[in-house]
């Protein structure tokens, strides 16, 4: 008699999912402020935040993996470009200089607003820090090579955000992960959150310093990226449900979990769905709707992560 054992993954948990979070969100926040500055609006003001607020996003998801590793040469193998050099056909090598290299993209394409910035420069250690000369040296050669460093920092940017989704995928013992659909769910999610960060941002902290035509845009984009999260997770779960037993035990573990249904299905999409849509093409206006929204949305976009890691089950014959 044939036996077969099913067993939840106990290896990424929560710390995981914050770490695809944060990677993700923040890194689509620099690659989608970089695309509005460089070509739709010179918004200093949104491209300054954006990045300097998608570099602290990298920085504590980094952190948080960095300390799971505990081991300082596993550290300096993932940030340094040994790794790309030494097995150069592994994407994951590739993620992570990507990861690296936006930081480094972000903080420089920012710098040249930064330094210019009187808030920032009266904060403690920050203010002082910009005004040093090499600093300021730093920032006008940005400034001169603005183009490529834009460029830089979109392309790290999708490239990071698709690798949040690929990691997942390396792990073919679990069917709900191994499955060609979570890079591209991911990413979607990613520039999701992205669009209601700086949504929030625009809203709360420079809303009378940044064009309307652009929030108008971010939540015209949302909505679309929020309807095409929609399709690919109904999509997605229909093939789990006709594939392997583990994917189908994934899959049922999920629908008939109430926190899945109604915490991410209910209020991480559809309800922000239809707020952004009154807001969009109907009467609701103001601040309060599209930053509860945004606010939705960022949390469903950690609980797909979260949820993701809960049921990743594998199976074993024995």
């Amino acid at each position: 008699m044939e036996i077969l054992t099913y067993t939840t993954q106990q290896h990424w948990t929560t710390w995981f999912a914050v770490y695809l979070f944060l990677g993700g969100m923040g890194a689509a926040v620099v690659a989608t402020s970089f695309l509005t500055h460089m070509y739709l609006s010179e918004e200093k003001e949104l491209v300054m935040w954006g990045a300097i607020s998608g570099v602290i996003m990298m920085v504590v998801g980094s952190g948080m993996l960095f300390l799971h590793l505990l081991n300082p040469w596993a550290v300096f193998y993932i940030v340094s470009p040994y790794g790309v050099f030494h097995k150069p056909d592994s994407w994951i090598a590739w993620g992570s200089q990507f990861i690296v290299w936006i930081q480094i993209t972000a903080i420089l394409y920012a710098l040249p607003y930064m330094v210019e910035k009187p808030r920032l420069l009266n904060w403690p250690i920050v203010g002082p820090i910009l005004k040093l000369p090499i600093v300021i040296q730093i920032a006008n050669f940005a400034k001169r090579i603005h183009g490529f460093l834009g460029w830089v920092g979109i392309i790290t940017g999708i490239g990071t955000a698709v690798y949040t989704g690929l990691l997942l995928q390396s792990f073919p013992a679990v069917t709900l992960w191994h499955n060609p659909a979570v890079p591209i769910l991911f990413t979607v999610s990613a520039f999701s959150t992205a669009m209601a960060w700086l949504l929030i941002i625009m809203y709360i902290f420079i809303y009378h310093r940044v064009d309307h035509t652009i929030r108008a845009l971010y939540e015209r984009i949302d909505l679309g990226l929020i309807t095409a999260e929609l399709i690919i997770i109904f999509s997605f779960f229909n093939f789990t449900l006709s594939g392997s037993e583990s994917g189908y035990r994934s899959a049922d573990m999920l629908w008939n979990d109430n926190g899945w249904l109604i915490g991410f299905i209910l209020f991480g999409l559809i309800v922000p769905l239809l707020m952004e849509l009154k807001c969009v093409f109907g009467t609701w206006s103001g601040k309060v709707p599209i930053v509860t929204a945004s606010l939705l949305v960022l949390n469903g976009g950690f609980q797909l992560r979260a949820f993701f890691m809960a049921a990743g089950i594998y199976a074993y014959p024995w």
